[in-house]
């Protein structure tokens, strides 16, 4: 099997969904003047499959049609529709391992900042994805550098949707940590809080307690979810409060949930150091037994 990272997403072979029917992967494409390209009107999902089944799909479809609403527009399609097409896109791709992303958009019919007569476009793509990261990452944690961007208050952004212009932060902070030699940020939000990091919510051990932000500005993950109900289901207190800078640098363990990280610890913050406990390594364990990841 190639490797992922060599391989442009633009030129594969294989079929992606769009509008209805299956087309050709490299034919999948838009015009120039799609509103969503401009403007940052998107919304979109990404959902793992592990040994032939697809993980938390109809939670994951939900997500996308609440996203759209968020963002002002309608999904042409209901939840039940949207998870039969993507299990029929996973199932097209050959793979048992993979990364699925739905995106819907809105078309080129107008342009400028007013999008109502703009068409909504949806289309699933599915490509073969073992781990996101190297097993020197999962067993070191990751290096996370707090980034100088924030995430903006509830009343300045659509911070519950999943929407492609939040992620322009993301992207920002993670090419800033990156060029300082870390993998990844630690996301403060408007107030100076802990959020999270560009693409995963962020929990800490402290006197075996598990500690996450309340997520009143970023979004409430799908895994963070998931990873919260494994704990209780073992008898650990989750609190899910305020955390400060300060207080995180002084946790026992640090691990972030996501669906491309999944459970992975944090080996450090800016210059301090976290051993990968035993906390975090049982709720990995568990999340990968419950999601049937074999690795």
């Amino acid at each position: 099997m190639p490797n992922i990272a060599d391989m442009p997403y633009d030129d594969r072979d294989g079929d992606i969904w769009m509008n209805g029917k299956f087309v050709p992967w490299r034919e999948a494409n838009i015009h120039f003047l799609t509103h969503s390209l401009h403007y940052g009107g998107a919304v979109f999902e990404g959902i793992r499959a592990y040994s032939g089944q697809i993980f938390k799909l109809h939670e994951h479809s939900q997500r996308l049609i609440d996203s759209a609403k968020i963002i002002g527009y309608d999904l042409p399609y209901t939840v039940e529709e949207l998870d039969q097409f993507t299990q029929e896109t996973f199932e097209r791709s050959g793979h048992r391992d993979a990364y699925i992303r739905p995106l819907a958009w809105r078309g080129a019919e107008e342009m400028g900042l007013g999008a109502h007569n703009c068409k909504i476009h949806v289309a699933i793509a599915a490509w073969f994805w073992p781990s996101y990261f190297p097993d020197e990452i999962v067993q070191n944690g990751l290096r996370l550098k707090t980034s100088s961007w924030r995430r903006p208050a509830p009343d300045t952004a659509p911070v519950h949707a999943k929407a492609s212009g939040l992620y322009m932060i993301s992207t920002l902070s993670k090419h800033e940590s990156e060029a300082a030699g870390y993998h990844d940020a630690l996301m403060l939000d408007y107030r100076g809080r802990v959020a999270e990091c560009t693409g995963a919510n962020i929990f800490m051990v402290k006197d075996g307690a598990l500690f996450t932000p309340d997520p009143d500005c970023f979004l409430n993950g799908i895994t963070r979810q998931t990873v919260i109900d494994l704990a209780k289901e073992r008898g650990y207190d989750v609190n899910i409060d305020t955390i400060m800078p300060e207080d995180i640098l002084k946790a026992d363990e640090i691990f972030v949930t996501g669906t491309a990280y999944e459970v992975l610890p944090i080996g450090r913050i800016d210059q301090t150091d976290f051993k990968v406990g035993p906390i975090t390594k049982e709720l990995r364990q568990a999340y990968h037994d419950l999601a049937g990841i074999k690795r």
